[in-house]
């Protein structure tokens, strides 16, 4: 399948720094055949910018960094996808590993996310990974097996595409460390059994995405892995220039 590439920039950029992210970004842009490969995840300040900014570029989504579950209520804070819509979101990251070890996010609480959002026709990217001490204890199967199972527990899919999974080791989030490519490869083999085992034929279609410490120069090794389908980035996203290196060099 085609390599997808989603920036996530946190809690990072004023409008008018996005803005210009945006213009120097079409700029190098050149879109891949007939699919939409990227995706940009900016803070909700500037989503409707950068949505209406990208809006001409073929192949170029946006996305909210987080979601809630209800259309509306007494949630302060919080935002539906309806809202997200509104502003141009195609797409929700949900469960990432800053969202659960900051604020308390749990897995159950991703699998109401994933259905309100997959139910509403965005695309859901769901995180999961595991702590520099459970690596290190060997247990990366078995909390990528406990989070996968908890944060997809009543899913149902019938369109692969609009679900998507990321593995994310926490250990490499923002350190500078990265999984190696054997690592990366064998952890989303891993995944992609326990989602065919899930999901039977549709499981082998879903996306695979690694996230941890991309950069362009080690995104080709990362992306030759079998199982591999692209890229959640986190740093290397916010300047336009590494991130469309980053594209480049994963497109191959």
């Amino acid at each position: 399948m085609d390599p997808l590439f989603v920036a996530n920039w946190k809690m990072n950029k004023s409008l008018a720094e996005a803005t210009d992210f945006c213009k120097a970004f079409a700029k190098l842009y050149t879109p891949a055949s007939n699919v939409n490969d990227v995706g940009i995840a900016p803070p909700l300040s500037a989503l409707a910018k950068v949505s209406e900014e990208l809006s001409t570029l073929r192949g170029v989504s946006t996305g909210v960094q987080n979601v809630h579950w209800l259309e509306n209520g007494a949630h302060t804070g919080e935002i539906s996808t309806s809202m997200a819509s509104e502003l141009g979101a195609s797409f929700a990251i949900l469960g990432h590993s800053e969202r659960r070890e900051h604020y308390g996010e749990t897995s159950e609480g991703v699998a109401s996310r994933a259905k309100t959002v997959l139910s509403s026709g965005m695309m859901a990217i769901v995180c999961v990974g595991e702590t520099k001490e459970q690596f290190e204890s060997r247990k990366t199967e078995e909390t990528v097996r406990t989070q996968l199972s908890d944060s997809l527990a009543g899913v149902n899919i019938e369109n692969e595409s609009r679900l998507v999974v990321a593995y994310e080791p926490v250990w490499a989030i923002g350190t500078g460390l990265a999984a190696t490519p054997k690592i990366a490869g064998s952890v989303h083999s891993f995944i992609r059994q326990e989602l065919i085992g899930r999901f039977s034929k549709l499981g082998e279609k879903i996306p695979l995405l690694y996230g941890g410490s991309t950069k362009p120069e080690n995104i080709s090794e990362l992306i030759a892995q079998e199982h591999v389908n692209g890229a959640l980035v986190g740093g290397a996203s916010l300047k336009a220039e590494s991130f469309w290196k980053l594209i480049e060099n994963g497109r191959g």
